[in-house]
């Protein structure tokens, strides 16, 4: 086959893969971030609430504690793993109509998918650079996205 034929036919591929993703609308970072704040709210907050009062004596005791901080990211980290493998979506994104998918197949992640985004979500939040990298690109997939190979996009409820 001519060198011409073989490339025309690889634009061709290409334009078709590219006018399949175009059908994918991805979550506005603006709306992820609500998403996460409204996720702080519902889940987080509840569960230092349980960890400070009813495990603990008090406010005091928990500042001073190493234990019940971690206690609290291991339980958010839990819940939050286990709705996304589920349903694809935390309470937050289910407000703001997203939910999370493979960014390959458009379908629900993965138990490890789901594991490996949260754990590379904290190294991400930990050094913040990881958070700001959806902002430069198309897909806006952060970098906790990529590692775990997750997207999220926009769903008609």
């Amino acid at each position: 086959m001519r060198f011409r034929k073989l490339k025309k036919q690889s634009k061709v591929k290409s334009q078709n893969s590219q006018s399949d993703k175009k059908d994918v609308l991805y979550a506005r970072n603006v709306d992820r971030i609500k998403s996460f704040i409204t996720d702080m709210f519902m889940i987080y907050t509840p569960i230092l609430y349980l960890i400070t009062y009813v495990v603990m004596d008090g406010k005091d005791e928990f500042q001073s504690s190493t234990i019940g901080p971690l206690v609290a990211v291991v339980l958010y980290g839990v819940i939050s793993v286990i709705l996304l493998y589920k349903f694809g979506q935390t309470p937050g994104n289910k407000a703001y109509s997203m939910k999370v998918v493979d960014a390959k197949t458009l379908q629900n992640i993965t138990l490890l998918q789901a594991f490996l985004r949260f754990i590379s979500f904290l190294f991400s939040a930990t050094f913040v650079l990881g958070l700001f990298v959806g902002f430069y690109r198309k897909d806006r997939r952060s970098l906790h996205d990529l590692l775990s190979n997750t997207a999220v996009i926009v769903v008609d409820d």
